[in-house]
């Protein structure tokens, strides 16, 4: 073979490239030793000399992974895998976690948040690219706290600098409201529960923008709104075979687990469709409850904004208006004078609830502190920085200092006994 190599047990000259699956490798033909078994190189020069490379001068060093490390990378590949996610969103994600694992504080931090911290980066990468994920989701795959999961998410943004816009909302409807199980029939879903996914992911979306309106969705986890949201529009879409159904069975049916809260943003929903509803002159002789104004729901949606004006007020605005009234009045009065005609007054009518946040119109109660019971009997010993402040003539100040020095001259006399 040309260059002068030679085998180093038979000192042969006969050396061939073997590929050895993906690696190519010098074999002796005469003796069948593998020549560059075992060389650790960095070029093909270096290779092709047969010289060996330290290995600190190696491409190895800067290459060394902790197990630690790797381990949370190959979380973040399945991860992104489960979620079914583009290429480009897991190599973002790989490369948050790997400039998120160099920071001190969490390398040397415990493992549970090394562990959140796989879903963290997933996440981040999924609200950059506006892909509807929320942290319950993320929670449930890696069974993670949700304290800690939010905690850790909010420092890692802060650490590295990132800029996270927030979840859409209607995108995070479309994605929660497709998995359902409601939009083709089989054998666990009667014909009557089948509904098309157009026309109520429509509605869904009409009343999640009512709900935010409304204060019902600020400061909340969204998801248990959009389920109540999603049961009130599949029943008003089919009311009369609908109307039996509990929220419970309608997430069992929708294949989708029933959220805690749901039950409350429910009926706060169907109390703000009865507000809405008490404005309409053909629905205020029904007398509605909250079980009969799901038929209506429709008609609601249709003047939604007008109907929300009408049932709720601005407490600023209602202070101003109410203000310009009474100013009227005055002017009226003295306008008039002393008018013969004696005209009833009217009396003023009700004003419409405020358009408050829940929170603040049923704040959580607060414990009083109770008061510390000081009782001064007059008794209590007064020491000798507080005596001055009751001194007030020079005849006090004297004696004061009589009693003081009586005092000290008894302790000084021996005891007879």
């Amino acid at each position: 073979m040309p260059g002068g190599r030679r085998c180093p047990d038979c000192d042969s000259t006969e050396l061939v490239e073997d590929s050895h699956y993906s690696q190519s490798q010098l074999v002796c033909s005469d003796c069948g030793c593998v020549v560059t078994e075992g060389v650790l190189t960095t070029t093909f020069a270096d290779e092709g000399n047969l010289r060996e490379v330290a290995y600190s001068r190696s491409t190895g060093e800067n290459e060394q992974v902790s197990r630690s490390q790797q381990r949370g990378l190959c979380r973040v590949r399945d991860l992104c895998r489960v979620l079914q996610l583009p290429l480009t969103f897991e190599d973002t994600a790989v490369a948050y976690y790997q400039q998120a694992y160099r920071l001190s504080g969490i390398r040397a931090a415990r493992l549970q948040k090394k562990e959140v911290l796989v879903g963290c980066c997933v996440l981040i990468t999924c609200r950059q690219h506006n892909w509807p994920l929320t942290i319950g989701t993320i929670c449930t795959l890696i069974y993670a706290d949700l304290d800690v999961f939010s905690g850790t998410y909010m420092q890692i943004v802060k650490l590295l600098g990132l800029d996270v816009p927030s979840l859409c909302l209607a995108d995070l409807v479309k994605t929660y409201c497709s998995s359902f199980k409601l939009f083709q029939a089989s054998p666990s879903v009667p014909a009557r529960y089948v509904e098309d996914k157009d026309k109520m992911l429509s509605r869904t979306l009409q009343l999640v923008e009512l709900a935010n309106e409304t204060w019902l969705v600020t400061g909340r986890h969204p998801l248990p709104v959009i389920t109540a949201a999603a049961f009130l529009a599949w029943q008003s879409l089919q009311p009369s075979g609908r109307l039996t159904c509990s929220l419970a069975r309608f997430c069992k049916l929708a294949n989708v687990d029933l959220p805690h809260p749901a039950s409350s943003r429910l009926q706060e929903l169907l109390t703000v469709l009865l507000r809405m509803a008490e404005q309409l002159a053909w629905l205020q002789i029904l007398k509605l409850n909250k079980r009969s104004v799901v038929k209506h729901i429709g008609d609601l949606l249709q003047h939604r904004h007008t109907l929300v004006r009408k049932a709720f007020r601005d407490a600023a605005g209602e202070r101003e208006a109410y203000e310009r009234e009474l100013q009227g009045q005055r002017q009226g009065e003295e306008e008039v004078g002393n008018s013969s005609l004696d005209l009833p007054v009217r009396k003023r009518p009700p004003s419409p609830a405020l358009l408050l946040p829940p929170c603040m119109l049923k704040p959580p109660k607060q414990l009083r502190p109770t008061p510390a019971v000081c009782t001064v009997t007059g008794d209590e010993n007064i020491s000798d920085s507080e005596i001055e402040q009751y001194l007030r003539t020079p005849e006090e100040v004297r004696d004061f200092q009589r009693a003081q020095a009586a005092s000290q001259a008894a302790k000084s006399v021996p005891n007879p006994l």
